[in-house]
Formats: structure tokens, C-alpha cells, sequence
């Protein structure tokens, strides 16, 4: 019977994710602004200075500005046109939109265009076209070395056509160059950067075609390393604790924070919040949200998280307007 034992607690061991439960110095706060933003999810924020940019979702809506300093809303014209899914960037102080959806489900299609913000002006203004080899929605986005990177999303809104593709915009020279495929397709995803890798954690394959729409999470952790120009997938104890896509991605110091999302295991919103450690190369438990939610984004400003809106529950709503910091 003892080596029986042993041999099952072994195999426990290799399955079961490297998952660290740490002392909570930061906490969640609710905050309550003078006046209010507008409602919306599968929308998206970004930070430019000390005010925060939220924008997008399903239906034409507001750009609706917060100022940190004076805690204060400011709604501006609406977005060109319908905009959802996406994750959105801010380059030399600008506010970028690429690897997005407009439409209605399920059948929504990619935003052939790139869109800018410029705060100071208040405006929108049409970019140039996005190659149709390059074109999808529901795409993770960041900025590295003053070059936009889009990774993965979807071809057809929820309906299929999820792909792994990894691409390279410079702004400058309005080119794109065709990189790496990831290791795993996905859609409804995120994205964030620490030191010089980009992390994909989170998502899923959205197939309506087979009524397989919240089902097919993806629970592998993809790393692209920016210096060596190659994928690897981290080993299977750690992949992403609580499998969800939806969510919302920052770096955190040393750190990828996941957060929120929606999954087939449940009705309401994830409220989880899992880090991973990029130095001790391991998943870390946070403080969960105070509203679980998903189909929004996350910023962070002088070491401070920021989350906004999104649906309650999964699916379409409720949409909510609430405002959380992780202090």
C-alpha cells in the first residue's frame, strides 16, 4: 500500500499547477466618481497621462475620458464606428485601435482600418488600411520598442477561424511584418509585456459554427521572446490556474496580472485575479475583484491597477460602469 501512495501523490505532483497563495499587501478599492461613464462591455481602456480612455463595445458609444487628479468623467463624440474586442494601445501619447471587431454577433468582421485618438484634440481620425493578410479581431496588442504587436484573434466574430498569428506594425513606416505564428490559436484575448517577452495567457477558440462559443479555453501559457525571436510554451503545471477568456492583462512589475474573464464553468463574471511571476516562474493568488467582470481592459498608472466597466455576467451583460484600483 505505501508504494502505491507514493506513486499517486508523484503524479499529483506533475499535474497539478505551480500555484503560490501569497499574504495580500494590495487590496481592491471601489471608487466613486463625481459623475458617470457610460455603460458597455467588449470594450476596451488605455492610459494616456494621468487620464484613463475608455471607449468601444457593442453599439456605437461616447469616448468617455476619466481624469485620475480630479476623479471626474468627461464625455466626448462617439467612435467613427462600432468597436469591439479589441485591446488597445497608446503610442507616442495616442491612442491606437487595430485587431478589432464591429458587427453583430456571430458573424461580426475585423475593422479594416486603423483607428487614433489624439486626447489633446479630442478627435478620431482614420488610419491607414490593415493588409488583409493581416486582418482579424479579437486580438491581444501591445507596444514594444516603439512597434505595435498584435497576436492571434479571430477571423469571423464567434464563428470560427481563430488563428495564432503574431504580427508587427511600425507606425513610422506604416509596414507590417509577418512573425512567428504562437504555439496556440485564440481569440478573446490579452496581452502584456515584461522586460523583453510577451506573454499569452488566457482565451479561447470561439466556434458558434458548433455551438462551442465559451467552451474551448485555452489553458497553455505562450512566451515570445522579443532578443531570440522565438515561441516557447511554459511546462503544463503552469498553465493558467483558472481557465477564462475575456479577461484583462497587465505587467505588474515582474509580474502578468490576469483578471476577470468569463469561462462555460459559470454564469457570473471571474472575479479572479492570478499573477505570474516571471522571475520565480510561478502563479501567485491576488485579491479578487471586487465585481467580477469581463469583455473590458486594464491599465496601470504610477504602480496603480486600473479596471472599468465590462459585463457582470458572461455573455452580454449586465454592463456595468464600475471602477476599481488595485492599490
Amino acid at each position: 500500500m505505501k508504494p502505491t501512495k507514493i506513486i499517486q501523490f508523484s503524479i499529483l505532483i506533475l499535474i497539478t499547477p505551480f500555484f503560490c497563495i501569497t499574504s495580500f499587501s494590495q487590496k481592491w478599492e471601489n471608487i466613486q466618481p463625481t459623475n458617470s461613464c457610460t455603460k458597455r462591455h467588449e470594450n476596451t481602456l488605455a492610459a494616456v497621462g494621468n487620464k484613463l480612455v475608455l471607449f468601444g463595445g457593442r453599439g456605437i458609444k461616447s469616448t468617455d475620458i476619466y481624469d485620475i487628479k480630479t476623479n471626474t468623467w468627461t464625455k466626448l463624440g462617439e467612435t467613427p464606428l462600432e468597436i469591439h474586442h479589441l485591446q488597445a494601445v497608446t503610442y507616442n501619447n495616442e491612442v491606437y485601435v487595430m485587431g478589432a471587431l464591429t458587427g453583430s454577433y456571430p458573424h461580426e468582421t475585423p475593422i479594416p482600418n486603423i483607428y487614433i485618438f489624439n486626447l489633446d484634440k479630442g478627435e478620431w481620425r482614420k488610419g491607414p488600411e490593415i493588409p488583409k493578410e493581416y486582418l482579424r479581431g479579437s486580438a491581444g496588442c501591445v507596444v514594444y520598442k516603439n512597434k505595435i504587436y498584435m497576436v492571434c484573434g479571430i477571423l469571423d466574430g464567434h464563428w470560427d477561424g481563430h488563428v495564432a498569428w503574431l504580427s508587427e506594425y511600425n507606425p513610422k513606416t506604416d509596414t507590417w511584418t509577418k512573425l512567428a505564428d504562437a504555439p496556440h490559436a485564440r481569440d478573446h484575448v490579452s496581452v502584456a509585456i515584461v522586460k523583453d517577452k510577451l506573454y499569452v495567457a488566457g482565451g479561447r477558440r470561439s466556434t458558434a459554427r458548433i455551438n462551442q462559443v465559451l467552451n474551448l479555453t485555452e489553458p497553455a501559457v505562450d512566451v515570445y521572446d522579443f532578443k531570440k525571436k522565438t515561441w516557447e510554451t511554459l511546462p503544463a503545471n503552469l498553465n493558467l490556474p483558472t481557465m477564462r477568456a475575456g479577461n484583462s492583462t497587465v505587467a505588474f512589475g515582474n509580474k502578468i496580472l490576469v483578471m476577470g474573464g468569463e469561462s462555460a464553468a459559470q454564469v457570473p463574471s471571474h472575479s479572479e485575479v492570478e499573477a505570474f511571476d516571471t522571475v520565480k516562474m510561478q502563479w501567485e493568488k491576488f485579491p479578487n475583484l471586487l465585481q467580477g467582470r469581463h469583455g473590458t481592459g486594464a491599465v496601470v498608472v504610477d504602480g496603480k491597477v486600473y479596471t472599468i466597466a465590462g459585463s457582470a455576467h458572461r455573455g452580454g451583460g449586465p454592463e456595468i460602469d464600475l471602477i476599481e484600483v488595485l492599490k
